[in-house]
């Protein structure tokens, strides 16, 4: 085949431009690509979905205004709907990293849809073709579809993130349940501490998780407050008197979600705030698995010359040198899947600050930071639940061994011998490498040890009561 028949001539406002004659996109997607080789990254499904659902929606509401044909609204329909259900994804080519505002992604959209819809129109229709400005993009601007979308798509992906967050809270209070009747040392600063249940350090990590999941609902109830309809600028030019009310109803219709139209267009067009903040929540969930992951990765260190209080799933071999080394691969994976997660909310919050007076043109990389996040923690947290915690077993002999070494069990011995008097019985017994019943046994039979503020020598029965005492209330939940 001749190079010329590789192409077809496509004209836009700038003139003629070479597109690839099987790509269904047209001039202004071609100039995207020639003129942003930045990334090789193409936009995420969600935003394809979102700006399809859009199409969709508005071609209905046009149509029922009396303001497109029945013929071309049901071509753009079916193209629409073959484009939300994926089945001309590769013709979405535009890097993120492109001209401001996503113009470049909308038009993208609008000309796959305009082409597609000319193809199932074939020669049935006198009125022309279908243009992918003046009949896909009716009553719609760049302005109010891309905030819109990001809005649509990060709700679209809201039922799997929220899967994923039950599935971890569910897990982790199987956990706690497992190990709730195993003993261990607490720490603090990284230090022994009072005595704590293995199962209440886990129930600890499924609240923290259920908050969080909260949390990002809560922010993402607030994403269902859509612009559609300001076209541009927030002005609602060239948009039809009842088109913004049809529009949050078909769009509720399209996406099940309880969708409503933004008291104020000109702060929609203009604020990023609730995509900043839903993006913060994730951050401040990613902080929250960056604690966990890092605390499952100490107690189930060494074996040898670690905590070795867990045993978390050997998934995969350790070392390319050390042969039998088995590492916390899952833990460390979420680990950067949440590094990421915290780099990409920075990128949003500054350019959600980037807006300038009408519009953020930074909302390309608002919405592949989004989308991304969300992508990466569905992904990452589902299969840290599945092949980690889910086979994470406790190991009570080893929880024992550090509990009977941990000298801040003397703290329950407060009330009796007071808080210098116990200092110095962990002090010796840390110097001796003993247990505190051993040096307390040792300072009972010399005399030394003696009551506080009365000054008469303890019984050995007295501190090993004590002693007994703070495990009995840890195994039965009355130490906090």
């Amino acid at each position: 085949m001749s190079a010329e028949k590789l192409f077809r001539i496509e004209k836009d406002s700038l003139g003629e431009v070479k597109v690839p004659v099987e790509k269904l996109y047209g001039a202004q997607t071609q100039r995207a690509v020639d003129n942003f080789p930045i990334s090789g990254h193409r936009p995420h499904r969600a935003f394809i979905w979102s700006v399809a659902a859009i199409k969709l929606a508005a071609a209905r509401v046009n149509t029922s205004l009396g303001l497109l044909s029945t013929a071309f609204s049901g071509a753009i329909q079916s193209a629409s709907l073959e484009v939300m259900n994926g089945n001309w994804d590769d013709q979405f080519v535009v890097d993120p990293f492109q001209a401001g505002a996503g113009t470049s992604h909308h038009m993208n959209v609008n000309e796959v849809i305009a082409s597609r819809a000319n193809q199932l129109l074939g020669e049935n229709t006198d009125q022309g073709k279908i243009h992918p400005n003046d009949h896909v993009n009716m009553a719609q601007s760049t302005n109010d579809v891309i905030p819109t979308a990001i809005r649509l798509g990060c709700l679209w992906r809201m039922e799997e993130l929220d899967g994923v967050y039950k599935q971890a809270v569910e897990t982790f209070n199987k956990k706690a349940d497992e190990f709730d009747s195993v003993i261990k040392s607490g720490r603090t600063h990284l230090q022994d501490a009072v005595p704590v249940r293995l199962g209440q350090e886990f129930s600890g990590y499924a609240a923290a998780i259920e908050l969080d999941r909260q949390r990002i609902n809560q922010a993402a109830d607030n994403l269902t407050r859509l612009g559609i309809s300001g076209t541009a600028a927030g002005t609602g030019i060239n948009a039809h008197p009842e088109y913004s009310h049809r529009m949050a109803v078909e769009l509720s219709t399209i996406t099940g979600k309880h969708l409503t139209l933004s008291e104020n267009l000109f702060e929609s067009m203009q604020s990023m705030a609730d995509l900043a903040a839903f993006s913060s929540a994730l951050r401040v969930s990613a902080v929250t698995f960056t604690r966990i992951a890092n605390d499952l990765r100490l107690l189930s260190s060494g074996p040898a010359s670690g905590l070795d209080e867990i045993h978390l799933p050997a998934v995969q071999p350790g070392s390319s040198i050390m042969p039998g080394k088995v590492n916390p691969v899952m833990a460390e994976m979420l680990n950067m899947v949440m590094i990421q997660v915290c780099a990409m909310d920075s990128a949003v919050s500054t350019a959600a600050a980037a807006g300038q007076l009408e519009l953020n043109v930074m909302m390309p990389i608002i919405a592949y930071n989004l989308f991304e996040m969300m992508q990466i923690m569905i992904n990452g947290i589902r299969v840290f639940i599945e092949r980690c915690v889910a086979g994470i077993s406790a190991n009570p002999d080893r929880c024992r061994y550090w509990l009977d070494r941990n000298t801040i069990l003397v703290t329950v011995l407060n009330p009796l011998i007071g808080y210098q008097a116990g200092a110095r019985l962990a002090q010796e017994a840390r110097r001796k490498d003993t247990s505190i019943l051993s040096v307390a046994e040792e300072q009972v039979r010399e005399g030394k040890l003696l009551r506080m503020d009365v000054g008469t020598p303890v019984t050995l029965k007295e501190i090993k009561t004590a002693l007994e005492a703070v495990e009995a209330m840890t195994r039965g939940g009355l130490l906090a």
